[in-house]
């Protein structure tokens, strides 16, 4: 990429806010094996915003849970850790969208789509046997996937309104027609804002490379690669890309099953998409 492209990347996405620090201590500890759920919860307890609104989703008819929740360290208890962990990684994400921006972004199904592809992709870890902590980092991974387009919508808002446009009038995957008309892909923003939040590489490899079909040693790329394309095809929301792409072999070896046959057997996934609404009504 040439100099003076990366040079105004770097500008956009250090106007973009940084992730509260009470969420990147949240990230961090997660993947420390020694640190304590107390640890945790101590930390978002810490910040008044995320632990109201992170009450407000537990609370909701959703969980459904026969009495009120008043502390997170309850709710601990009652729907886990790791669940606790990414309603905070989603409240500080949702804090960043702006529904007024000038390229008509629909902020609204975007999220939809974020959380959907986060649930779809922890859903495949699990269905793979992967630890609980890589089913949490697969959550992070697919919630933040695609917020490079934030990026764009919010600071280069007409360049990022044609390469919509031409995506969808042409059927052509986004990230092309971002290079033809910002010079730049959403995927490249949304490695250098996973940098910036402090993310774990791991992390940042799944999301800077979540549209790369090559074999990958990276299994959080392959899940929220695959979660990406289902959640597309079974139209949970709209992150801008209308290109629902087939499984390279590679996915296909990883899951056992193609594009079709896994939505098949991921069978009805309402459930994800009303968990995720509920949390965008908060």
């Amino acid at each position: 990429m040439p100099n003076s492209k990366n040079e105004k990347l770097i500008v956009l996405v250090e106007k973009m806010p940084a992730f509260p620090r009470s969420v990147q201590q949240v990230v961090q500890l997660s993947s420390d094996i020694n640190s304590s759920a107390k640890d945790i919860v101590r930390v978002i307890e810490c910040d008044p915003v995320m632990t109201v609104k992170i009450l407000k989703a537990i609370n909701s008819s959703f969980y459904g849970l026969p009495q009120k929740i008043t502390s997170v360290q309850r709710a601990v208890v009652h729907i886990g850790l790791n669940t606790i962990k990414n309603m905070a990684l989603g409240v500080a994400a949702m804090g960043m969208l702006n529904a007024n921006n000038k390229a008509n972004f629909n902020t609204s199904n975007f999220l939809l789509h974020s959380l959907t592809t986060a649930s779809i992709s922890k859903i495949l870890a699990e269905r793979i046997s992967l630890s609980s902590t890589q089913a949490s980092d697969c959550f992070v991974a697919g919630l933040l996937h695609d917020f490079g387009k934030v990026v764009f919508a919010e600071f280069m808002p007409d360049e990022f309104k044609l390469a919509l446009e031409k995506s969808k009038e042409q059927q052509l995957p986004l990230h092309q027609t971002e290079l033809e008309f910002i010079g730049l892909s959403h995927t490249q923003a949304g490695k250098m804002l996973a940098e910036k939040w402090e993310l774990s590489d791991h992390l940042i490899d799944a999301i800077a490379h979540h549209h790369e079909l090559d074999n990958s040693e990276n299994v959080l790329r392959d899940c929220v690669f695959a979660a990406n394309q289902v959640s597309k095809q079974m139209q949970l929301g709209d992150g801008g890309n209308p290109l629902i792409e087939p499984f390279p072999e590679a996915i296909v070896t990883r899951f056992g099953l193609n594009l079709p046959a896994l939505c098949e057997a991921l069978g009805d996934l309402e459930s994800v998409k009303t968990e995720a609404q509920s949390f965008i009504n908060l």
